[in-house]
């Protein structure tokens, strides 16, 4: 089972030092012995799931733990190398769905990257001591500024499509052209050179941001950091640790505090429960500051986010995730009321954006999703966000459920596509989202169908065998198809470089991982490192 929790002393690959005020240095130092799963051996700074994690939760607890922090310097501690990227190795031996969720992982955690650039004033800067290549290039570029040391020998590249028959898998040619927005024809030459570009042509394309000699190398990546801490002045902290997750893994689920998951794998559904606030819940920032991890939004969707990365990695065949909330429904609209108030504190922003990425998390996995509000639920507000993101709604037609909005439904969950989830559902009539979150009293069952934020309300009769026929119906399409529908479903509206990574993701790479020029017997990643050359066929399709 791959577990996604760790921390900075267990980190094996990375190192996160602060040396000097207001910066932070994290440090790949890839251990080749310590793959996630054995079979290869990380060389050249190569990365593997495992690698990615440790990464993806230093990220996370900068933005905790270490608010005062405003530059992070992403570098190497080997030789003459930056990264190698993805090992090419586990990418061959690993089976297609794990490729993919790899490959999704990867985007999500350079996604973070930029989101703390974006919203937490936390500026990455990549040094690139020496090659940089493939996955090792897309980190950079999610970076604000890549640094190149010029010593006649350095070089960018993304070599996938001329050496393995893929794409760069983790947003490389979005983020080139998008982001970087090097010209079309560069691009081309460039993602078709397997050697690479070095450092004035790297810097004239737009390729890097600089290019410095070795012998200055190291003070100019300071002075950069030092220049990306001068930026902002806003004072944060003390920061919060973000203490272990308390859960209890069992044969068919995981119970948390807060979320519980459960397992039926024989109709290859699971249930994810999430239990609203209880009483007495902090009502200002000194109480929210004390409360720390343990405050109920943060603590749950810490929770939620863990079960939604186990759904992907250990249960590869569950297709369908029936979401259930349970609890006191003007709880967490008091809840939702006091995150509103105090958005203006670090601490109550960075738990905002933290449940911003985890119902992106949801967003984007392959799995469906229909939300079943039943009595003792408590979809409101920041948890009525996880009705609007399932595929499907059902709600009981009885006095004692209600669903409710909060100002938090307003903005405070961007989608991919940049709007929120109501404005999503009705772009029809983009004049419905003030209406409907104007309304400061709950919905009746009726209302929520009338209004449009379910899919169906159904009585008492019929409730219980509309739902089971539905479950059963959606468990027996292909696993495929239903991927395909669903992730063109879900990002109606407006393409941004983020739905055009995930799309590109779901639909090329998926189909071009699974082609035989690819992973077939004599394809060019699975013969990788084999004096064998691959054997494509050359029809265009």
């Amino acid at each position: 089972m791959i577990t996604f929790e760790t921390s900075p002393e267990r980190y094996c690959h990375w190192k996160l030092e602060f040396t000097e005020k207001e910066i932070a240095f994290l440090t790949l130092d890839v251990q080749e012995d310590a793959p996630l799963r054995p079979g290869y051996r990380l060389k050249l700074n190569s990365y593997d799931l495992g690698v990615d994690i440790e990464l993806a939760d230093a990220v996370q607890r900068l933005r905790f733990e270490h608010p005062e922090i405003k530059s992070v310097v992403i570098r190497s501690a080997k030789n003459n190398i930056f990264s190698a990227g993805a090992n090419i190795f586990m990418l061959g031996t690993s089976d297609h769905g794990f490729k993919v969720n790899f490959c999704k992982f990867t985007n999500e955690t350079r996604l973070a990257i930029e989101d703390a650039s974006h919203c937490s004033s936390q500026h990455f800067i990549a040094a690139c001591n020496g090659t940089t290549a493939g996955g090792g290039y897309e980190l950079a570029l999610a970076c604000d500024e890549i640094l190149l040391v010029e010593d006649g020998n350095s070089a960018v590249s993304l070599p996938e499509a001329s050496l393995l028959a893929v794409l760069p898998g983790t947003g490389g040619l979005t983020r080139l052209v998008d982001k970087r927005k090097v010209r079309r024809d560069r691009a081309d030459v460039f993602c078709s050179l397997a050697e690479g570009i070095k450092g004035p042509r790297a810097l004239e394309w737009g390729l890097v941001d600089a290019v410095i000699p070795r012998s200055r190398f190291e003070a100019a990546v300071l002075d950069k950091a030092r220049f990306w801490a001068a930026k902002d002045n806003a004072a944060k902290g003390p920061g919060i640790a973000l203490l272990p997750l308390n859960k209890r893994i069992e044969s068919d689920g995981i119970e948390y505090e807060n979320v519980s998951l459960s397992m039926d794998r024989g109709l290859r559904i699971a249930t994810l429960t999430v239990n609203g606030p209880g009483k007495n819940q902090p009502v200002n920032p000194a109480e929210l500051h004390r409360a720390g991890a343990n405050f109920w939004p943060l603590q749950t969707f810490r929770e939620l986010d863990d079960a939604l990365l186990h759904l992907r990695f250990n249960e590869p065949e569950t297709g369908l995730v029936i979401l259930k909330t349970r609890g006191d429904l003007d709880r967490v609209l008091e809840i939702d009321a006091t995150l509103a108030r105090f958005s203006g504190d670090w601490f109550v922003n960075e738990i905002l954006l933290m449940i911003k990425r985890t119902l992106k998390r949801l967003d984007l996995s392959s799995k469906t999703f229909f939300a079943l509000i039943e009595p003792e639920a408590c979809f409101a507000g920041t948890l009525l966000e996880l009705a609007l993101a399932a595929d499907r709604s059902y709600i009981l037609d009885s006095s004692e459920v209600r669903i409710a909005v909060s100002p938090l439904n307003g903005g405070a969950f961007p989608m991919s596509n940049g709007l929120t989830r109501i404005q999503s559902r009705f772009l029809d009539d983009p004049d419905r989202s003030a209406v409907i979150l104007a309304k400061n009293t709950p919905y009746t069952p009726a209302d929520a169908e009338a209004a449009g934020l379910v899919t169906f309300a159904i009585d008492e009769i019929d409730f219980e065998d509309d739902v089971r026929v539905a479950l059963e119906e959606r468990a027996s399409l292909s696993p495929d198809a239903l991927t395909g529908m669903e992730a063109n479903l879900r990002f109606a509206g407006p393409e941004t470089m983020e739905t055009k990574i995930f799309g590109r993701l779901s639909a090329w790479q998926n189909w071009i991982f699974s082609r035989p020029n690819a992973t077939g017997k004599n394809g060019a990643l699975t013969l990788y490192g084999k004096p064998d050359r691959p054997s494509f066929d050359w029809k265009r399709t």
